[in-house]
This record gives C-alpha cells, structure tokens and sequence, in this order.
C-alpha cells in the first residue's frame, strides 16, 4: 500500500476467515505437523505507542511504560473522571477517539462511529487535543511537511508520498490531509514489521531452532 503496508486481496492471504463456513473449512487445513505448534505474533497497539512517541506525548509514554490500560487513561483524561472510575461505555468512547485521531478523524466520522451527534464528537476531539497538545502539533506539523514536499517520512525515514494534498478541491485535501496524518505512523509500523520479519529467520538459526 502507499503506507508501505503488505496487503494482498482475490485471495486475500493474510486473513483466513472465520466469520464464514468456507473460512473455517480453510483454517482446518492449516496443521503444525508433529512436535511443532503454529506461533500468532503481535505488536500490541503499535500505532498508538508511535504516536505517543513521534509526537512526544510524555502522559502517553508514562501509561505504555507504566502498562496502564491506554483507553481507559484517555478516558479519565478527556472526560475528567478518575482512572478506577472509568467505565466500559466511556473507555469504549475513548478507544474510538484514540484511534480516531491517529487517522485523522473528523467530528463527522467519530459521530458516525459512537453514535452520537457532530457537535458531541467534536467536542470529545477537541478535549482530547487540549490534555494532549503534542498530538495537534503533531499534526499540524506532519501537514505542513506534505504541503511542502509531497510526502512525509516514516522514522526509518522512508518516503510516503501524500498524493491530492495541493488539489483545488478542499475535500481531496482534507482527506489528504488525513492521510498525512497517519501515513508516518502507519508506514513505521510496516518498516517496524518488515525489518522483525527479516531477521526472524536469523535468529531462528542462531538459536538452533527449525
């Protein structure tokens, strides 16, 4: 993808179904043969931790290394209620918002998606960029460099090139704007993928291990 993420579809390889019969007829035949088991790997909510870090959110950097439960830390942040207070519906409404900001969501979309009205949204969006002002710097910054250049860079310093960010038309714009938000975070997290994918086999070998 433009990000630099590995993506295949008609098959789509990196996702078996399992929602659907078909699907789980597929899983089946995926067996470790003997002595062997098959290894599911994670980076757990890797855009989020880039964010805090590229961004240089320290409230955020504390909570990863702290181990705190980040949903449940933006909802105590945002909506001013005390961490052990933080209810499910509200950390619901916090992980959409987190993860909305990192794609650069508008109050429309974050509506859309908790169900709410625009102007409740945008509220919630704009509480969160107060208590986090990195974030919107971030931003704001990230913009500037894809207006300037036409493309934004990953940490490893990989271009991302941000097509539509000089358009006429203000909507191809702000979606381009939106995806030059994201795309730094996005495609550091494909290159963080990549290279551990590289060296997997390396370090299989070294350790001895099949």
């Amino acid at each position: 993808t433009s990000t630099g993420r590995l993506a295949s579809s008609d098959p789509n390889l990196q996702n078996i179904p399992i929602r659907t019969e078909e699907g789980r007829k597929i899983r089946e035949a995926f067996v470790a043969s003997d002595g062997r088991v098959l290894l599911s790997v994670d980076y757990s909510q890797v855009e989020l931790r880039l964010a805090a870090e590229m961004a240089g959110v320290d409230a955020l950097k504390q909570a990863f290394k702290d181990d705190v439960d980040i949903h449940s830390l933006t909802a105590s942040q945002v909506f001013d209620v005390p961490l052990d207070e933080v209810t499910p519906e509200v950390r619901r409404q916090a992980k959409a918002v987190n993860f909305g900001i990192i794609y650069g969501i508008s109050g429309f979309g974050l509506a859309k998606q908790l169900g709410c009205d625009v102007g409740e949204a945008s509220s919630f969006i704009k509480r969160y960029l107060a208590k986090f002002h990195e974030i919107e710097a971030y931003m704001e910054r990230t913009k500037d460099e894809a207006k300037t250049h036409g493309f934004v860079r990953t940490l490893f310093g990989r271009k991302c090139f941000i097509p539509g960010i000089k358009d006429k038309n203000q909507m191809r714009v702000r979606g381009a704007e939106r995806q030059a938000i994201n795309a730094p975070l996005q495609g550091t997290a494909a290159d963080i993928m990549k290279i551990a994918m590289a060296r997997l086999p390396r370090i299989l070998d070294a350790e001895g291990l099949k």
